[in-house]
């Protein structure tokens, strides 16, 4: 198996399940409802606000193993459309793992000689530190969201 799709196998698994930490977000938020979604615990972000935050990236970054230009700000990152509904929580998720799914085959995709060079920008490093880097950060982020449901209870 090539490196792209080790990535992408880590990235699904992280999402999806199999990984080392048996704990993925899927399953982590099955059984959380558009209330606890949104319930704020102290200054902390919200379940939903974190879910949002990450799949932001997921975004961005697909955009640019399309082709198309990195087109992110941080200060976006956290700014959600509103949920009121179990039916607005259900959208933000299943797109969520809509575009988790496709990011992964997006990554499978690459050629492995291409995780060495810059990506977008030398500043920001190259292809893998990148990949990586979202994987690192989804992981960081889902015991957030585990620590939140526990305090949320």
């Amino acid at each position: 198996m090539n490196i792209t799709a080790q990535i992408a196998k880590h990235l699904r698994e992280v999402y999806f399940g199999g990984n080392w930490t048996s704990v993925n977000l899927k399953d982590s938020l099955a059984d959380v409802d558009w209330k606890q979604a949104i319930t704020k615990v102290d200054s902390f972000n919200t379940i939903a606000t974190l879910v949002f935050h990450i799949n932001y990236y997921i975004a961005a970054v697909s955009k640019v193993l399309e082709g198309e230009a990195l087109n992110a700000k941080d200060e976006y990152s956290f700014h959600h459309p509103k949920i009121e509904s179990e039916e607005d929580w259900q959208q933000l998720l299943n797109k969520t793992w809509n575009d988790a799914n496709h990011f992964a085959a997006l990554i499978e995709s690459l050629p492995d000689n291409q995780l060495n060079e810059d990506f977008t920008d030398p500043k920001y490093g190259n292809y893998y530190r990148n990949l990586q880097g979202i994987i690192e950060h989804t992981h960081y982020h889902l015991g957030q969201i585990v620590l939140l449901k526990k305090l949320i209870g």
